[in-house]
């Protein structure tokens, strides 16, 4: 049973409806897993094993009828612990709803369902989602499985734990300055920030904001599809919504790739990256070349886009904390508190600004991909690091100056919003993992996906599992 836990979950659905398994079968395998590990590394906060049992049980007597249950029937899945689950306990990470019960699911899960996914529970994350280190007062902290003293990143790190450990196949999370590529790269699993508008953010506060997007983890490339199959595609609810449909990604993602120009950049214009991300980077470039690819040195011009996203970032955190904080200041961490004043101390010229730069940026974006295909380099700055820090103060003996400067290889790209990957690209000499960060052009989304998977194969890297697996 236990060998369930690390088949893709491309694998399993095929299984399932085949009836080869039942989705019971499947579904208590991955408890057991989850009752075996969570223990060590508190991935899984919330369960909801007893609905899980009942959903499994269901989709089964509709495979027994000959019905479809959808894509992703009987695969388990956790949702993240900002995301609205109805009647299953969503913390948002914070004190002040540590018992709140959402009477509505998100799109996300609605749509999650309807496929016929499993939900097993909600993944840890950080208070409101803030940082990228996954510790909050309701949960505690979540490990790395590949080393227990360490961070395992975020804020959608519960869910990369989870995948790395074999607890469930895939696990949906949100990103707006890494949060699915920075804990994917940490855990080594596939995390993907998809064009704003490919999964519907309802219910949201503000509905035409594009810096944060929600989307899928997995332990495969291909399984990254294979769940964007069953949550994309448009909402009339979501004024963003890009109107492909979600059956774009059951597509195969073979592609020759030969004659596509790949911009390898090492640092994204001066950052500093810690040597082991560099070394374990630097050796995976050369497989895109074995590819077929044509790899250049190059990098975009991302001038403004540390203001851009910093402005944008607090003027939003304003929007949706600023009652909270003048109401409950006392249960909310420092950095959230940090946020909301930088929002409110902002000016209607600051965020016209930051706006008017980000046109300019997206600008100059496009013209860099009419030049590249893709955009390849770090996803994080720094291998994963001590639990006990909120985040780290030095890369490469440069200061930080607050808990999102050394999230910049992310939330650089963030500001662009270009659909970005984090895949598995190897291992440290002291056995953690490093992702490479694959960036596409405007809404190509499933493009990176097919260069993301030639790469993933190519180097078998996400076959590795943690000690604790």
């Amino acid at each position: 049973m236990s060998d369930l836990c690390f088949e893709s979950a491309r694998s399993l659905a095929r299984r399932i409806r085949a009836r080869e398994v039942s989705a019971l079968e499947v579904l208590r395998a991955h408890v057991a897993q989850i009752e075996r590990t969570n223990g060590a590394v508190n991935a899984i906060v919330t369960a909801s094993f007893e609905q899980a049992d009942a959903d499994a049980r269901r989709i089964d007597a509709q495979l027994a009828r000959g019905e479809d249950p959808g894509p992703l029937a009987g695969l388990p899945v956790a949702h993240k612990d900002l995301v609205q689950t109805r009647g299953v306990r969503t913390t948002f990470g914070s004190p002040l709803f540590a018992d709140f019960v959402p009477e509505v699911d998100a799109a996300l899960v609605e749509r999650l369902k309807a496929a016929g996914a499993v939900s097993v529970g909600k993944s840890n994350t950080p208070e409101f989602g803030a940082g990228s280190q996954t510790f909050n007062p309701v949960f505690g902290a979540t490990r790395n499985p590949f080393d227990l003293a360490r961070t395992c990143g975020g804020s959608s790190g519960g869910a990369a734990v989870a995948l790395a450990c074999g607890m469930v196949p895939l696990a949906d999370g949100s990103d707006l300055g890494g949060s699915l590529r920075n804990p994917a790269a940490f855990c080594n699993v596939a995390g993907f920030r998809p064009s704003p508008g490919r999964v519907s953010n309802w219910p949201s506060f503000n509905a035409w904001w594009t810096l944060p997007v929600l989307g899928p983890m997995a332990r495969t490339v291909g399984d990254l599809a294979l769940m964007l199959s069953g949550m994309a595609g448009p909402d009339r609810r979501a004024p963003l919504s890009i109107h492909e449909p979600a059956s774009l990604f059951a597509q195969p993602l073979e592609r020759d790739l030969r004659g596509v120009r790949v911009a390898w950049s090492r640092d994204l214009g001066g950052l500093p990256v810690e040597r082991d991300v560099r070394d374990v980077i630097e050796a995976a470039v050369p497989v895109l070349e074995t590819l077929g690819c044509v790899v250049e040195e190059a990098t975009p011009d991302l001038r403004d886009a540390d203001e851009i996203f910093e402005t944008l970032r607090a003027w939003n955190f304003e929007l949706v904390y600023a009652e909270l904080l003048r109401t409950r200041r006392d249960q909310l961490k420092d950095t959230v508190i940090w946020n909301i004043e930088r929002g409110a101390g902002l000016s209607g010229p600051d965020v016209g600004r930051a706006e008017r730069r980000r046109t300019e940026l997206f600008h100059r974006m496009h013209a860099f991909f009419e030049r590249f295909d893709f955009l390849v380099c770090p996803v994080t700055q720094v291998m994963p690091f001590d639990l006990s820090l909120e985040y780290p103060a030095r890369i490469d003996g440069v200061a930080m100056q607050s808990y999102l400067d050394w999230m910049k290889s992310c939330y650089r790209i963030s500001a662009t919003t270009l659909p970005a990957l984090s895949v598995p690209a190897g291992f440290s000499a002291g056995g953690l993992p490093v992702g490479l960060q694959i960036v596409g052009p405007w809404q190509q989304d499933f493009a990176v996906l097919q260069l993301g998977h030639a790469f993933e194969q190519a180097t078998g890297h996400h076959a590795r599992r943690p000690p604790l697996a």
